[in-house]
């Protein structure tokens, strides 16, 4: 079984180790038996979604985004908007995230455009107002939920035989663990932790909905609460770290989105997860406090 990820830029968009994620990503779906393709996706190439079954934009300061912002939104706008209807699982980080957004309005000089494909907007405001910087806490508001409303049309022909109770497992040999661990207990877990390092606050429009709900950090904008955006089945976050591999429960969904549309009726087979949910539990524990919301304006 076979899955294709395709990588945006990922020769210039990797701060604070973003390209963990894919990493990650790669490690999950070999543990399983599941050959995940990494395609690089640069300056030049075309996105081709129907080739693709899920998508990664990671972050980068503000030189890196304009080398490859012309490029961008000569060569790929198109097709990512497309992608989006279609409901191709994506994730954007930071810089990433801010582009998929309507426009960013920088600390000096006129707004920069945007994608379009998130319903949010960024305002930077102003090289005196603190940067948001620090380990974050969210509680994950959809926790691993599904929007139906936008499954691609392969996986609205399955029929009630692929999708019931014979529907395939995707399995392995249980994961190496070292003496003395057992296996993670089924704890359904909605929190989601990360590192954050922004100066734009970015606002959420009616057509996006909040990943989460700040615990401990500063979200996108210090002010409202909100971390991320969700929109159709696209994942935008200023959640570096890098993200995935201390929230095995964000990965296995996007996995999971990426399986059904390419392999309807195919799932995930668990996975010993004890030391990322230590890693997980340690942030929690440590930043975790409920109304520690920092504000940096």
């Amino acid at each position: 079984m076979k899955l294709v990820l395709g990588h945006l830029y990922g020769d210039l968009l990797n701060l604070y180790a973003d390209r963990g994620n894919i990493i990650a990503l790669q490690q999950r779906c070999a543990w399983r038996g599941v050959d995940l393709e990494v395609r690089q996706i640069g300056i030049g190439e075309a996105v081709r979604p129907d080739a693709l079954d899920l998508l990664f934009m990671g972050g980068g300061q503000d030189g890196d985004q304009r080398l490859m912002a012309d490029d961008l939104f000569r060569l790929k706008a198109d097709a990512l908007r497309g992608a989006l209807v279609d409901g191709l699982p994506m994730l954007a980080v930071c810089g990433g995230y801010q582009l998929f957004g309507e426009y960013y309005q920088p600390a000096e000089g006129p707004p920069l455009p945007g994608l379009g494909l998130f319903d949010l907007h960024t305002v930077h405001p102003g090289p005196r107002v603190r940067r948001c910087i620090g380990n974050v806490v969210v509680e994950w508001l959809t926790a691993g939920t599904v929007d139906q409303s936008h499954v691609s049309s392969r996986e609205s022909h399955v029929s009630a035989a692929e999708t019931g109770p014979g529907a395939r497992l995707v399995t392995r040999a249980p994961a190496p663990a070292p003496l003395g661990r057992g296996a993670t207990p089924p704890v359904r877990r909605t929190t989601l932790v990360g590192f954050e390092n922004h100066g734009g606050r970015t606002y959420l429009g009616p057509g996006a909905r909040p990943l989460g709900r700040v615990i401990s950090g500063h979200g996108n904008n210090a002010r409202d609460g909100t971390e991320g955006a969700v929109v159709h089945q696209a994942y935008g976050t200023y959640l570096h770290g890098s993200l995935l591999p201390k929230n095995p429960h964000l990965a296995d969904h996007l996995l999971t989105l990426a399986l059904r549309r390419r392999h309807p009726g195919a799932t995930l087979a668990p996975l010993d997860d004890t030391a990322e949910w230590r890693a997980h539990e340690a942030i929690v524990k440590r930043y975790g406090r409920r109304g520690a919301v920092r504000r940096a304006a």
